[in-house]
């Protein structure tokens, strides 16, 4: 596994992870969640590009009241909602132990 399949992991899994947490606010049963996470990483040391994510939810609620959790979810997600504030990433500390 390399970072950027990590970092697509921490999308879907955030977003599944607040799915559920949002579904039992609401009482609705949710049955299964299915997240594929898709981006491209042109070049070495290049950030990451065109993020996207799809999400299938089964639950026992109406199609509406599904498809609103999912976008509701989706605005409080909070790695999502990291990524697209262009949050610094700053490297603080550094230690080189010589053997």
């Amino acid at each position: 596994m390399n970072g950027g399949e990590l970092l697509c992991l921490a999308l879907a899994t955030c977003y599944c992870n607040d799915l559920y947490r949002e579904a039992a606010k609401r009482g609705v049963q949710v049955l299964r969640v299915a997240v594929e996470v898709q981006g491209d990483f042109p070049a070495k040391g290049a950030p990451a590009a065109h993020l996207t994510y799809s999400a299938s939810v089964t639950a026992h609620a109406s199609a509406l009241a599904i498809r609103e959790l999912m976008t509701h979810t989706d605005g409080g997600a909070e790695i999502q909602n990291t990524l697209q504030a262009a949050t610094p990433v700053t490297l603080c500390h550094t230690e080189a132990i010589s053997v």
